[in-house]
């Protein structure tokens, strides 16, 4: 600390009475630590200086005692070295100011303001330190610093070599950097005494303090054992100066980890400086001091009596300060000064009570003048009068480029988070050089050996802890906080800190939002690959070209290849900016940008699994545990699915899993590795599992959506093996967790019935299922040793059989929903609830369609027995009762809508019931049975609530269309049934019509034929086959019925409506010309029946023309089928097929031949009876038109028999005669229209 002396007159050290308790805190808040805004204080009107008291833990200022002159300061009072409340609990230090600066002084600082480290503040140290650096260009001493990186915080400490090689020559540490400085720095090293002048300047400083708050002026006599304590406490010096500097980080024995050392008696302890644990998650991050109770051993302790922050000029400083600070003079503030009236105060002395006040915002001096210990006179000076004095003038100006060059200098060059670097200045030279000492350590043996890396890691440690917790900036700082906790990690060794490790590990795991969408993330973070390290190479290689010759490496040989930059001369630091940074403050550190969620994902489990290393490798019971290679995949207990006997097994062992959930709520603990409930390894375990659990939902999730359903198996089966141990070693679920173990066995049930519907695939979604990375394989054996991970077994098996995926899918469902039940999770979750519930109600509809399609299959398949086998029964039971529960699902979420097609689904399931009873009997004695009726008219109750579960067809129009068109088809079906199959053995002939006909016009009813949609075509014919139908039963009944004439009436303008309308229907249909060629030629023969019972040849000619102009109106029908023909004919010429492939699907040869024949036949048949009763009637009556008619009608006939007469025509040519037919007679029957009828 003398260190100014050899330049001139010694400058006192500020700290004077290390613990002196006085500041510029007001009465009431002495202890407490706060933060005041001062004055901005101008020092000599050129440099802005201020400052902000953040913590003071000294006592009130009184007034300092002025001595009376000649008052001898050799006698020391009657309380010195006594502890003093004035001076604080530091009284008693030796000597008063004796205290060395520590050399982690920075480090207890940053602990306490952690908030202020790595954002707001450019440097962090003693004002004994800062001093030290602004005198560089005016002092001659040496100067040897610790300087450390923490985001854009600078850390620097004293590092006194010295102290440190005495250290060394005792303990062996630190011989690399001895044998360094040996070679490169001054070979002949060795101890520089320090003189007696030093000890005597040191007493009498002290005696003075003590004197000045004694309160009396006089000298006290004292006892002679004050002057051997002096001389004593002066050979003391060397000792206690030694006991600042900590010993490399290592364990002391009661404190070590091995397992061993826990049975040598006692609780075993933790080491000191070993983190407090990180709980759950950053919301509640109680971090307890890093380090407590060996905090002053190790020299981490901020002891300062008051720590500022100062602003000089843009440069922002936390300083720690120990300068006494008295009430008395004419301002609030003075500091006291004691010099010797022989040596006029030079320029060192001036600039370090120039810069004590400006950095405690004192805004007076007092300096007292003594001859040889005598007191002579007081004199007072402003703060901003001090750069003036006599022989100490200094321009603040200079100060200030000073600091700034300093600054710039080291930002720039002290780039790598976590390195120790040492600023040095030999005594008398004027070079300053920049060491990389972490570098040049790491070419010894052990990192370990540099005892700052333990300090720094835990700072690093701290502040990313701190950005975590805090919420409102979390994002904006992810980049930030992962560098500081990756450089941390670095620093630390496994097997000694295992607990920050996998703190770290989990913190780094948490940065990465799981759930969020990428869009978003990435707009977050710039695109920079160059993640893993905090600073871009570019940044450090890359000095600006004003700097090149003041940072290359000077030309001597001897030492420009270690320095990582040096200052050639002094002088330049007072140029104004020769030394300006083009860097930034703090290089921006990119969060690394994930292009998906899977590479998130993989990140995050990279952390977790080095967490869970790290546990598990602190677990003191590791000799218990059986040996396992974690890069052997661990065999898994299957069973032979036989054993387990498909559904009914999952039963059994979905019954044991909800036994186990209940259990957990009682908070049963099964760890097999021994971990100590409330330990930390067991609160990390639980949080590190917990996260890799939430990491393998999202790679499971994000699989599922790509459709890549074998590995989304293999992820969720992961999820849930992780879930499973957490369950084991959990004292306390939370109902968070139970949440999250109802989503994975959603999201698993939804894979299980993926698989199920994509089983064509199934190969290589088993292939992918299997694989394993090694990651996966290592967390998988973490798990292990806690717990036999089979607890979802069940739900995760990869099954090759369709029914029994399908339960477990369903299964899977069902203990979600159990899971929702188990506490109040239900209603304050009533999304996940819904959703639960409407897969639940999907998948009792999925397995209900499977077994009502085995029955199909089973009753197609029956050939030789007519009745309904038990097989079908069955199914048809298991069916109608997954039915029932879906809808229950459905209707107590009030999904009207699901719960209407699995309504449909059951009407659907109860037509293959009357299907099956259909088969029963005889085929030639078939008659409708009352088991085919009863079901049917079940199917339609069934379709009828589900129109009634929709309500209107708003609900779902294509839901409501499906019902209308499945109900309107149950109608018809038993309408037709009866018809062709009519239960004449129960029921009479005009009981079965009657009902025929009601379900006919139901079925009407429930057929939209305007509605325009993909469905209309079908619902037009349906609705014409159905007139057509109704038609043919009334034409029917008319032929077979006598008596009452008002219904044979009514029946036959049934006919005439019915057939009429089948004509319209069946016209607007293109590809149905045989039905409209079978309808027309159906009215023509029911105009033929009409004629047999008329009497008078008026009324049957008027007929005949009515049947005739029906067959004009069939050409349409004929063009159709012609046309079909043609487009037949002309296909297989084009695509050379066989005339095999000659009929169409459309058209029915066979039919349309039958049908001809019957049309000629017709024809001919109305045009002979025609030119009959036209030749009888022309015998009574001439009438020109008739002739003209009758004339027609003979040439027609006679082309018809020419033409039906040749049997070698073809199908074409035949159908052109009988359009050219058509042709005549519309033309010729065009003129008599109006006579005839």
């Amino acid at each position: 600390m003398g260190d100014s002396k050899e330049a001139g007159t010694e400058a006192p050290p500020a700290g004077t009475a290390a613990r002196g308790r006085l500041s510029l805190l007001s009465q009431g808040e002495s202890e407490e630590p706060s933060a005041q805004g001062s004055a901005l204080f101008l020092g000599g009107n050129e440099v802005k200086s201020r400052a902000v008291v953040k913590y003071s833990s000294a006592p009130p200022r009184t007034a300092f005692a002025r001595l009376q002159e000649k008052t001898d300061l050799k006698l020391p009072p009657a309380n010195w070295l006594r502890e003093s409340a004035k001076l604080g609990p530091a009284g008693t230090t030796i000597l008063g100011n004796s205290r060395k600066s520590k050399p982690f002084s920075s480090f207890g600082m940053a602990y306490d303001f952690i908030d202020s480290v790595g954002n707001d503040v450019d440097v962090v140290s003693d004002s004994e330190n800062i001093k030290k650096l602004l005198k560089i260009p005016y002092s001659k001493s040496h100067v040897s610093m610790a300087v450390h990186r923490i985001g854009r915080t600078l850390l620097l400490d004293e590092l006194d070599i010295q102290e440190l090689f005495m250290r060394s020559s005792q303990t062996g540490d630190w011989t690399w950097l001895k044998e360094f400085y040996q070679r490169l720095i001054d070979q002949k090293w060795q101890r520089k005494k320090k003189s007696k002048e030093h000890w005597y300047q040191k007493a009498i400083l002290s005696k003075f303090l003590y004197y000045s708050i004694n309160g009396d002026g006089a000298a006290q006599p004292v006892p002679s054992t004050a002057e051997q304590q002096e001389s004593s406490s002066a050979d003391q010096t060397n000792d206690s100066d030694g006991a600042s500097w900590p010993a490399p980080f290592e364990m002391p024995s009661s404190v070590s980890e091995d397992p061993s050392a826990s049975s040598q008696g006692g609780e075993p302890l933790e080491p000191s400086y070993i983190v407090g644990h990180v709980a759950s998650a950053p919301k509640e991050q109680n971090l307890t001091t890093l380090f407590n109770d060996g905090e002053n051993s190790q020299g981490l302790k901020n002891d300062f009596a008051r720590n500022i922050l100062w602003t000089f000029e843009d440069i922002h400083m936390l300083v720690g300060s120990n300068m006494p600070i008295f009430g008395g003079g004419r301002y609030p503030a003075v500091s006291l000064r004691l010099r010797d009236n022989n040596k006029p105060i030079n320029v060192l002395t001036g600039i370090d009570y120039w810069l004590d006040n400006l950095i405690c915002n004192v805004p007076e001096l007092v300096m007292c003048f003594h001859v040889n210990g005598i007191v002579q006179k007081y004199e007072m000076i402003k703060t901003e009068e001090i750069p003036n004095l006599e022989n100490s003038n200094f321009s603040t100006k200079v100060i200030k480029d000073i600091a700034q060059n300093i600054l710039s200098f080291l930002k720039s060059n002290c780039t790598k988070e976590g390195h120790t670097y040492w600023l040095f200045k030999a005594s008398g030279s004027d070079i300053v050089k920049l060491y990389d000492l972490t570098t040049l350590c790491e070419e010894t043996e052990d990192k370990y050996q540099n005892p700052f890396t333990m300090p720094v890691a835990i700072l690093l440690y701290k502040v990313a802890c701190n950005m975590m917790m805090k919420k409102n900036q979390n994002k904006k700082h992810y980049g930030t906080v992962r560098t500081l906790l990756l450089n941390c990690v670095k620093l630390l060794d496994k097997s000694r800190h295992p607990q920050i490790i996998a703190s770290a590990n989990y913190m780094l795991s948490e940065l990465f939002q799981l759930d969020e969408p990428k869009k978003e993330e990435s707009s977050e973070s710039p695109l920079n690959e160059n993640s893993d390290e905090s600073y871009s190479e570019e940044e450090e290689e890359m000095p600006d070209s004003d700097e090149n010759g003041s940072y290359s490496t000077c030309s001597d040989p001897s030492d420009d290849n270690k320095a990582v930059a040096i200052i050639k001369s002094v002088g330049e630091l007072s140029v104004p900016e020769k030394y300006k940074s083009i860097h930034q403050i703090r290089p921006s550190c990119a969060f690394p940008v994930c292009h998906d969620t899977e590479e998130r994902c993989r990140l995050v489990l990279s952390y977790v699994l080095e967490g869970l290393k790290s546990v598990d490798n602190s677990i003191k019971k590791e000799s218990d545990l059986p040996a396992a290679d974690p890069h052997t995949p661990i065999p898994l207990k299957y069973e032979d699915e036989s054993t387990r006997g498909g559904p009914e097994g999952l039963e059994k062992q979905m019954a044991l899993f909800l036994d186990k959930m209940g259990s957990l709520q009682k908070g049963n603990y099964s760890s097999q590795s021994g971990m100590i409930p409330g330990s930390w390894q067991h609160k990390m375990k639980l949080q590190l599992i917990l996260k890799s659990s939430k990491a393998y939902y999202v790679l499971s999730d994000a699989a599922m959506s790509l459709q890549k359903y074998g590995r989304a198996l293999r992820y969720i089966k992961l999820a849930l093996q992780s879930h499973d141990t957490y369950c084991c070693l959990c004292t306390n679920m939370l109902s968070e967790v139970l949440l999250f173990l109802s989503q994975y066995l959603t999201l698993c049930g939804d894979i299980q019935l993926m698989l199920a519907q994509n089983a064509n695939n199934r190969a290589a979604h088993l292939e992918e299922f299997n694989y394993q990375t090694k990651e996966d394989q290592e967390i998988l054996h973490s798990l292990h040793r806690e717990s036999n991970c089979q607890g979802f077994a069940w739900a995760t098996d990869l099954s090759t059989d369709l029914e029994s995926q399908l339960s477990v899918s369903c299964k899977c469902y069902e203990a979600a929903n159990e899971i929702l039940q188990f506490s109040d999770l239900k209603s304050q979750n009533p999304e996940q609830y819904i959703q639960v519930l409407k897969r639940m109600g999907n998948i009792r509809n999925e397995i209900g369609v499977f077994y009502m399609n085995q029955a199909a299959a089973l009753q197609s398949e029956r050939v030789v027995s007519k009745t309904v086998s038990t097989a079908e029964q069955q199914l048809w039971k298991k069916s109608f009762s997954c039915f029932e529960k879906g809808i229950h699902n459905f209707e107590s979420i009030d999904d009207a809508t699901n719960a209407a097609l699995l309504l449909c689904n059951t009407g659907r399931l109860m037509r293959i019931c009357a299907q099956a009873h259909c088969g029963a009997g005889d085929e030639f004695k078939r008659e409708f049975s009352p088991e085919e009726g009863l079901y049917y008219n079940k199917a339609v109750d069934y379709y009828l609530k589900a129109l009634r579960s929709l309500g209107t067809r708003d609900t779902h129009p294509a839901v409501w269309d499906s019902v209308n068109w499945e109900l309107s088809t149950t109608y018809f079906t038993m309408a037709t049934l009866q018809q062709d199959y009519a239960p004449l053995s129960r029921k009479a002939q005009e009981q079965i019509e009657k009902e025929v006909s009601e379900a006919m016009m139901k079925s009407l009813k429930y057929c939209d034929v305007d509605l325009v949609s993909a469905r209309q075509p079908l619902c037009q014919y349906r609705a014409a086959t159905i007139h057509h139908r109704l038609a043919s039963m009334y034409h029917s009944c008319l032929r077979n019925q006598v008596g009452d004439e008002y219904l044979r009436k009514q029946h036959r303008v049934l006919v005439d409506l019915h057939y009429s309308k089948a004509v319209k229907l069946f016209q607007l249909l293109k590809d149905a010309p045989c039905e409209l060629l079978r309808v027309q030629l159906e009215r023509v023969a029911f105009a033929e029946f009409q004629m047999t019972s008329q009497n008078s040849n008026i009324g049957k000619l008027k007929t005949l023309s009515g049947a005739l102009d029906t067959m004009v109106r069939t050409k349409h029908a004929l063009q159709l089928i012609r046309k079909e023909l043609v487009e037949e004919f002309d296909q297989p010429k084009s695509e050379e097929t066989p005339p095999a492939a000659d009929s169409s699907p459309s058209l029915n040869r066979e039919e349309v031949i039958k049908l001809l024949g019957i049309f000629e036949s017709r024809l001919s048949f109305l045009l002979l009876q025609s030119i009959k009763l036209l030749s009888s009637t022309k015998k009574k009556t001439s009438n020109l038109e008739e002739d003209v008619v009758l004339k027609t009608n003979k040439q027609i006939y006679s082309q018809l028999l020419r033409a039906t007469a040749n049997k070698n025509a073809s199908l074409l040519e035949r159908i052109d005669v009988l359009v050219h037919l058509l042709d005549q007679l519309a033309r010729g029957s065009g003129g008599d229209g109006g006579a005839l009828q």
